[in-house]
């Protein structure tokens, strides 16, 4: 029988923390990550699909919502949908079962990684990452924007909470970015 040992999209067993300055720099492991996207005909059921999943409205274009299980924006009638892995490890069955055909989930867990900047002064670091326009973030935006080259999405949770999701398969030069321009910033 083989011992398997889940790693972080890092490469560790644990989840990395580095902190410079006022910010804190976290890999996020506890989340699944499940698509929806509408099939046609359905959006306006795949809507609420996604209402029901967060408790909170269907986020619209570059928008965000919901606590435990949240969805975010990633293009019209398509949502990416993240809740904790401890209750959600299968995450895209579970919506697969209440969509009842309506769309098209598909399990992103092991594909993408997250990491959260949090503290004082992110839009600081990240005007050195991206042109995404972080100082008139509020809380509640969720915008895709290119980092070294990598598709990513950023979600502020509020001013000094900021997630990146980024593809797992770039993690580490991701990671090396964030903890590159947090340095540079203070």
């Amino acid at each position: 029988m083989h011992d398997l040992v889940a790693i972080t999209p890092l490469g560790a067993i644990r989840p990395r923390v580095d902190s410079h300055g006022p910010v804190t720099l976290t890999e996020v492991t506890d989340r699944a990550f499940a698509s929806v996207a509408a099939r046609v005909g359905h959006e306006t059921q795949t809507a609420a699909l996604v209402t029901t999943l967060t408790d909170a409205p269907a986020p619209g274009p570059a928008r965000m919502g919901g606590e435990s299980v949240s969805a975010f924006w990633m293009g019209p009638d398509q949502w990416m949908i993240t809740a904790p892995l401890d209750t959600h490890e299968d995450l895209a069955r579970q919506i697969a079962v209440q969509a009842k055909g309506a769309a098209s989930i598909t399990d992103q867990t092991g594909a993408w990684c997250r990491f959260d900047l949090t503290g004082d002064g992110l839009t600081d670091v990240f005007e050195r990452l991206t042109n995404a326009n972080t100082r008139a973030f509020t809380g509640g935006e969720a915008q895709r924007a290119a980092i070294e080259h990598m598709g990513c999405f950023l979600l502020c949770h509020n001013p000094r909470h900021i997630s990146v999701i980024g593809p797992r398969s770039s993690a580490g030069s991701l990671h090396h970015a964030l903890l590159t321009a947090i340095r540079s910033a203070h």
